[in-house]
């Protein structure tokens, strides 16, 4: 009995001996593992922005070269979006925003762009969305949870009040 014990003490032992070997070696892996990056939205291009003038460029000149826009507005004036970012997603985690450039073409009356503004990341504010769910009463079982909760669930039947004979029993 002491034997086994020891044999199974022996084992633990050398597991973490084991563990405690390679994390380092492992953690000293992480660094090499390079993140990746994606540019989504508006590509930009520096030429066809500089082909766009305050006062003389029309919404369809605006159209034309820079192709129709991320987003559109209407409140306090008419307003196109041109959004771009870039995120950075790093081994299983969640994608991460490393950098956002929105350019946005304020129009006049007369259809033609008044104002060109630059966005960037830090220019943005964080919205808290509240997801409005009602909470229900019970509890949240597993998969496993849920069928050891119905091993002693099942309805005996009462042999006396059978009305016919009982596959698998002996005369059924």
């Amino acid at each position: 009995m002491t034997s086994n014990r020891l044999r199974r003490r022996a084992g633990f032992l050398a597991a973490v001996a084991c563990l405690s070997v390679t994390s380092p070696a492992l953690i000293s892996c992480a660094p090499l593992v390079e993140p990746v990056v994606e540019q989504r939205g508006y590509v930009l291009n520096e030429k066809d922005l500089k082909k766009v003038k305050p006062k003389v460029t029309t919404k369809a000149q605006l159209k034309e070269i820079m192709g129709s826009p991320s987003v559109t507005s209407t409140i306090e004036g008419e307003a196109w979006f041109y959004i771009t970012s870039k995120t950075e997603t790093y081994l299983f985690y969640a994608p991460q925003e490393i950098d956002r450039t929105v350019i946005a073409f304020y129009f006049e009356k007369m259809d033609t762009v008044q104002q060109v503004s630059y966005y960037g990341l830090e220019d943005g504010e964080v919205v808290d969305l509240q997801t409005r769910t009602t909470p229900t009463r019970g509890k949240e079982l597993t998969i496993l949870g849920q069928l050891f909760s119905n091993l002693g669930r099942f309805n005996k039947k009462d042999d006396s009040k059978s009305s016919g004979p009982v596959p698998g029993r002996p005369g059924g």
